[in-house]
């Protein structure tokens, strides 16, 4: 019990450390953020800190793969929704572009392909990681809306990526060029229906 207490603890105490680090991390920069500095925001000691992670990189490295996995959840929920085509479609579409239009979001794949040069296994992990697990969960709901007939696809990979290009242009791209906090002029849900009634214009089962 004793062990178990003590495990839970140490888990607890890592996610502490890695949510300081990341918000410290996407407000100053990695460059700007020292260890000593984390330990603060963390309220933990240096070696407390370097207990769990050996260097500054190892703490970056944590982030990005944790952030990964947080980001991609809601589209993984989304992909449960049950009803036709559209319904399925609408969620999965309104899941991602409000993910996209997140600030956090666009201040963490800035961050990242900021520093690619000096993480550059780290930058390919982060952007392969996003594409399968967030184009991998609206690919498998595509195929599986081809199988039961209700789309026509030849290729069902390029038609996820026609669906979420048509979300990307008007979240994240707006965010990356115009300044994180930015917020699109129509609301997610018309982004997210837009496309959707466009690809089931093109894709739809007629």
């Amino acid at each position: 019990m004793l062990i178990g207490a003590g495990l839970k603890r140490a888990g607890h105490k890592r996610e502490e450390i890695l949510a300081s680090a990341a918000a410290l991390f996407l407000r100053q920069g990695y460059a700007d953020a020292g260890m000593e500095v984390v330990a603060r925001t963390a309220m933990v000691s240096t070696a407390t800190l370097y207990a769990y992670f050996p260097s500054k990189a190892d703490l970056f490295k944590a982030i990005v793969m944790e952030t990964v996995e947080a980001l991609s959840a809601p589209v993984r929920e989304a992909t449960r929704t049950k009803g036709d085509a559209r319904a399925r479609l609408n969620a999965l579409a309104s899941a991602y572009a409000a993910l996209q239009a997140r600030p956090e979001t666009r201040a963490v794949f800035r961050m990242v392909t900021s520093q690619r040069r000096r993480f550059e296994d780290v930058a390919d992990y982060f952007l392969h990681a996003a594409r399968d697990e967030v184009g991998g969960a609206a690919l498998a709901v595509i195929q599986d809306l081809a199988r039961t007939g209700e789309l026509k696809v030849d290729k069902a990979s390029w038609a996820t990526g026609q669906l979420l290009g048509m979300l990307d242009h008007a979240t994240l791209t707006l965010g990356l060029t115009a300044g994180d906090p930015v917020e699109p002029r129509r609301s997610v849900t018309a982004i997210a229906e837009d496309a959707v009634e466009t690809f089931l214009a093109r894709y739809g089962a007629r």
